[in-house]
């Protein structure tokens, strides 16, 4: 089973650039110089090799030896980055799609569920509909979420005052 590592938002610059979005607990690792990139777009793929890449308001840059410019880049729009789950990597770790549609309990009882995960640079925040209808963004810590139970579909959350009036 292929993952998600990261999506293609837009193209950055005139030197044909992309700005990732990463959906890797190891960015580093997985977007390095001289890594081959599997990417999937509609029914094309594509295989980058990167030639550059640097830190840019929460996403990456990247440059890859087989864009040459703008033009290029922009083509790759909405490309995302597959690759196989590293034999090393933690067990006690979630993907995003394993997160995404859980129903939120609170108290024992369900307030929303998970539309979607953020990864930002200082930590990762579970996107969440509450029953409500109103969106809330919940840090994804162990001390305001602190069981994840994939078997039984939920997540239980222990928000500090206030978190969930926003």
């Amino acid at each position: 089973m292929e993952l998600m590592i990261g999506r293609v938002v837009k193209s950055h610059g005139v030197r044909g650039e992309i700005v990732v979005e990463p959906t890797t607990d190891e960015p580093a690792e997985r977007f390095a110089v001289g890594e081959v990139l599997r990417g999937v777009q509609k029914n094309a793929e594509h295989r980058l090799t990167i030639a550059a890449v640097r830190p840019h308001q929460g996403r990456l840059l990247i440059r890859f030896e087989e864009i040459a410019d703008r033009t290029q880049a922009d083509t790759l729009r909405g490309t995302r980055f597959m690759a196989a789950p590293r034999e090393d990597e933690d067990d006690d770790g979630f993907y995003d799609h394993e997160l995404e549609g859980l129903s939120v309990l609170h108290e024992g009882t369900a307030i929303g569920a998970v539309t979607g995960v953020s990864h930002l640079p200082s930590n990762t925040l579970l996107e969440v509909r509450m029953d409500s209808g109103k969106d809330c963004l919940i840090p994804f810590v162990h001390a305001i979420v602190p069981e994840v139970d994939l078997e039984k579909g939920h997540i239980l959350i222990t928000p500090p005052e206030g978190l969930l009036d926003l």
